[in-house]
């Protein structure tokens, strides 16, 4: 705050300013808020007003209305957020002449633009924007002898051409954001739920090593080098309880003999 007093506020646009004190801010309110916008650091506030003089003399600020000057009025007041204070030129008792109008949320203070600062900014918004308008309308304007004035938008379809590439680009490179914690743990628990409901199937080479060993528990020898021709639909499995393991099964198997012949094949009858 400091360094904006040494600012000239004359070259400055005072719209474009604010001011705050952090000290006053948590004990802001109605009775205080006149000894809140007089403070030394506040550029809004006029050194020479009547204020200033009441406050040095230690008089009540009812000996406004006997002065005549510049002086600050607290015109309007919604607690504990907003505060309006009027900054006026005093002739009588009752002849007034309104100079500005600041306001004070959550204690930061603005001045209040007028109607003529409202105008020109909203025209000159305009005026902008018109501008703009016309010179992109005639970027696309061409002039032929023979044809006249035309207009060629092909320029404009290359350039939207290009910027939807570099979006899709920019979109590419953005990077996922990692998952939480959480998010881990229930996928986790999700995928083991649906482990148990649909168990993978068994892969070749683990049944073929079952079988293996089967053989190999009956007695009989198998060349791992031979393919062997016992496969895995040619085994019966019978689940047969065992008492010492908790809800465990053995698995029998027998291998298909020359014995088990397919059924006959139904012929049809002719009439």
């Amino acid at each position: 705050m400091q360094g904006r007093l040494n600012v000239n506020l004359s070259q400055e646009n005072p719209l474009w300013i604010s001011w705050h004190d952090t000290n006053w801010i948590p004990i802001l309110n109605p009775t205080n808020v006149m000894d809140y916008f007089s403070e030394k650091t506040n550029p809004f506030y006029d050194r020479t007003c009547n204020n200033e003089i009441i406050k040095m003399q230690r008089q009540s600020l009812d000996q406004l209305n006997n002065m005549t000057g510049i002086e600050y009025v607290l015109l309007h007041v919604q607690g504990p957020i907003l505060y309006v204070i009027r900054k006026q030129h005093r002739h009588s008792i009752s002849e007034l002449t309104p100079i500005a109008d600041y306001y004070i949320i959550a204690g930061t203070v603005y001045q209040a633009p007028d109607l003529a600062s409202v105008f020109n900014s909203r025209l000159l918004s305009i005026t902008h924007h018109l501008q703009g308008a016309f010179e992109e309308a005639s970027s696309y304007s061409r002039y032929h002898p023979n044809k006249g004035y035309t207009w060629d938008f092909s320029s404009n379809k290359a350039l939207t051409e290009k910027t939807k590439s570099q979006t899709k680009k920019e979109t590419d490179k953005v990077k996922e954001e990692p998952s939480s914690l959480f998010q881990r743990q229930r996928v986790d628990l999700l995928l083991n739920e649906l482990l148990q409901k649909f168990p993978l199937p068994i892969p070749p080479q683990h049944a073929q090593q079952a079988i293996n060993q089967t053989a190999q528990s009956n007695g009989t020898k198998t060349d791992s080098h031979e393919p062997t021709e016992i496969s895995i639909e040619n085994i019966k499995q019978e689940i047969v309880e065992n008492p010492q393991s908790n809800g465990g099964a053995d698995i029998k198997t027998e291998p298909l003999t020359s014995e088990m012949k397919p059924p006959p094949e139904k012929k049809m009858k002719l009439t």
